[in-house]
């Protein structure tokens, strides 16, 4: 590789592009390779991808092998850290990527089911050892593959859904923060659940009054934990099978005070003239590329106007956006322009982004991706 590409790994980056490799050689799909620097010193290990623009995924600054051992002992670091910072919930995410240094590599726990995702040619050649290492660490019932993320196209990956152990029901159920709820592993948002919200549920509880407007609201993480506070709570989104379980999961908590709603949340708040005390705001990532940037900063400044002029003073605005490439910085100047349109004073009362499952390296800025500002609306 390039000067510029080991420079970057030695600033604690462990990505190596296809336009820094010097020498390929007889690389294949999916290899463990070593790599070297400009002058030939040994760098590490990683995994080559022969089509993916990110060409090495470093997995070890040392020329170990990429074994069976290898993978137990970074899953057995990444099973020890959750058990540390998880409580509550007996769904969480296990591993996650670059930040337990198994790039490529997704793993979440719903009670007694494992999920993976093996998101790289090298992670999808290592699943049977992976598989190996997670049956003998955690005894799972079954561990399910939803390979169905759109990414493994870049690696030349089939999009697929397989059982990989034991057997996997549809829809499990689990428990988070005191709450009964249902995941549908097979077909629901990302493994199952958004996990990587737990805790931003719980803050925005704190604050929940009166009225409240959980928008995108998915299988209902937000309604249900703000609806134990609030008067009523009118849950919306698109999506009618997300709402579906949303439904079913306001009735395994006795939850009688939500409203559910099948619409589009940019309509739907045209369409309205009511205030609430609170509004959550938990789109989609607008910008899946920095090319949509400029794209997705009007798309949240829009929704973000909409919200804001619903809020009664007083209010509390929880606004999200899970695009890695919109910073908190940014997100907070957006969100700032809306409030001045909609001549709104907002105070900040908790700057929060992604639960401690999901760890961020602070040499690695992508895995810091989910950004949520609770925001609080001042009285004229």
């Amino acid at each position: 590789m390039n000067r510029k590409a080991a420079d970057r790994i030695a600033s604690g980056h462990p990505w190596i592009f296809a336009s820094d490799v010097a020498d390929r050689g007889d690389a294949k799909p999916g290899d463990a390779v070593k790599v070297a620097d400009p002058r030939g010193r040994p760098i590490g290990v990683a995994h080559y991808s022969s089509t993916s623009q990110i060409t090495l995924r470093l997995l070890s600054s040392k020329p170990e092998p990429i074994d069976q051992e290898f993978y137990r002992r970074r899953l057995t670091a990444a099973i020890r850290h959750r058990e540390r910072v998880v409580r509550d919930s007996n769904a969480c995410r296990l591993v996650f990527s670059e930040a337990d240094l198994l790039p490529g590599l997704i793993v979440d726990r719903y009670g007694a089911y494992l999920v993976i995702q093996t998101l790289s040619q090298g992670m999808d050649r290592s699943r049977d050892l992976i598989v190996h290492c997670l049956k003998e660490l955690l005894a799972p019932a079954g561990i399910l593959a939803r390979n169905d993320a759109a990414v493994r196209k870049l690696e030349s990956l089939p999009l697929e859904v397989l059982v990989l152990f034991g057997e996997v029901p549809e829809r499990v159920a689990i428990k988070m923060n005191g709450l009964d709820l249902e995941a549908d592993l097979l077909k629901g948002q990302k493994t199952g659940v958004y996990l990587d919200q737990r805790e931003n549920y719980l803050a925005a509880a704190n604050f929940a009054h009166g009225r409240v407007l959980d928008c995108f609201t998915s299988t209902g993480g937000f309604s249900l934990h703000t609806a134990r506070r609030a008067e009523s709570v009118e849950a919306v989104d698109s999506s009618a099978n997300a709402l579906a379980t949303a439904e079913s999961n306001a009735r395994s908590n006795n939850l009688s005070n939500i409203q559910f709603r099948q619409a589009d949340v940019f309509d739907f708040l045209s369409g309205i003239d009511r205030k609430y005390g609170m509004i959550i705001l938990d789109p989609p990532a607008f910008a899946k590329s920095r090319k949509m940037l400029d794209d997705a900063a009007k798309g949240y400044k829009e929704i973000n106007l909409r919200a804001l002029k619903l809020l009664a003073p007083g209010g509390i605005l929880v606004t999200c956006s899970c695009s890695h490439h919109v910073s908190e910085a940014m997100l907070f100047e957006i969100v700032a322009e809306a409030a001045l349109d909609a001549g709104k004073t907002l105070r900040v009362l908790e700057r929060r982004t992604q639960a401690a499952d999901h760890p961020i390296l602070l040499t690695v800025p992508e895995t810091l991706y989910l950004k949520c500002q609770v925001l609080e609306v001042l009285e004229p």
